[in-house]
């Protein structure tokens, strides 16, 4: 693709636990600081983190997690978390720029007059010179509605957007706004052939069309296994989720959230690219 087809130059999307300083059972203000320095308009950021951070403030508060039904207890957590995640996005960014929170379904994705709707808001936003925050909007969608829901829609078509993992969520956006790269920070430097091996960090995958890329994703795919936290899918599923993207000529960079999007961007951090013709 030309530098002309794009529509947006940067989706990025952070996890939950780099938000984290895990040692300390808190939020990590020193990475909302850094992004905030660089977030402008013309990016749109997928943000998780949420649920966690809702978790961690009610525990401060109260001593100890509230009993009851667990699916119950995340969408709690994701509520008070979200107002706790955008006030510091809100505090960090530069106070020259809005900020837009947008929270977003399954079923958003899966609606082609609320999937253009997304689209047009989230292009907007770089024209009225404001940063869209986007999330999944965990405390009203619960996992046994949810899966109703997909199997309705997997019933009347074979491609079905699920969004239960924010890395598919920014892969979405940047499809539908089709992004010319696609950043995805972490809690570790990228992708690994030995997660238990930091030498082993692939540093490009890559190739000159997209089919070849996508056959050294779904190899590499075989090496992958683990995750940050419960339900997160990990680096093979980061991987599935990048290749649409990818296949339409989006460049994708997984990298440590301790380092600046431009370092990622420009070499200058470890990380792994993936993309045609790198």
């Amino acid at each position: 693709m030309n530098e002309k087809d794009y529509y947006v130059d940067i989706v990025g999307k952070i996890g939950s636990m780099a938000l984290i300083r895990r040692e300390d059972e808190d939020i990590d203000y020193n990475i909302f600081a850094r992004l905030g320095s660089e977030l402008r308009p013309g990016m749109i950021w997928v943000s998780s983190g949420a649920t966690e951070i809702g978790r961690l403030d009610y525990i401060k508060r109260h001593g100890c997690e509230p009993e009851g039904d667990l699916e119950e207890i995340k969408s709690d957590y994701a509520a008070q978390g979200q107002a706790i995640l955008m006030e510091n996005y809100r505090r960090f960014i530069n106070p020259a720029y809005s900020v837009r929170q947008l929270l977003v379904e399954h079923t958003h994705f899966n609606d082609p007059v609320k999937r253009e709707y997304i689209r047009k808001f989230l292009m907007r936003a770089a024209s009225q010179g404001a940063v869209p925050i986007v999330n999944y909007n965990d405390p009203v969608s619960f996992e046994e509605n949810r899966r109703m829901e997909l199997s309705a829609l997997r019933s009347r078509n074979s491609q079905v957007v699920e969004c239960i993992d924010n890395d598919e969520t920014a892969g979405i956006i940047a499809l539908i706004v089709k992004a010319r790269r696609l950043v995805i920070l972490t809690s570790v430097e990228g992708i690994y052939r030995d997660a238990d091996d930091p030498s082993t960090l692939v540093e490009t995958i890559t190739g000159p069309d997209a089919d070849t890329v996508e056959e050294r994703i779904r190899a590499l795919q075989r090496c992958c296994r683990g995750a940050s936290r419960a339900g997160a899918g990990g680096a093979f599923a980061k991987l599935a989720y990048v290749l649409g993207p990818v296949r339409h000529g989006t460049a994708v960079y997984i990298g440590h959230a301790r380092h600046h999007i431009s370092d990622i961007l420009e070499g200058r951090a470890a990380c792994t690219r993936i993309g045609i013709g790198l």
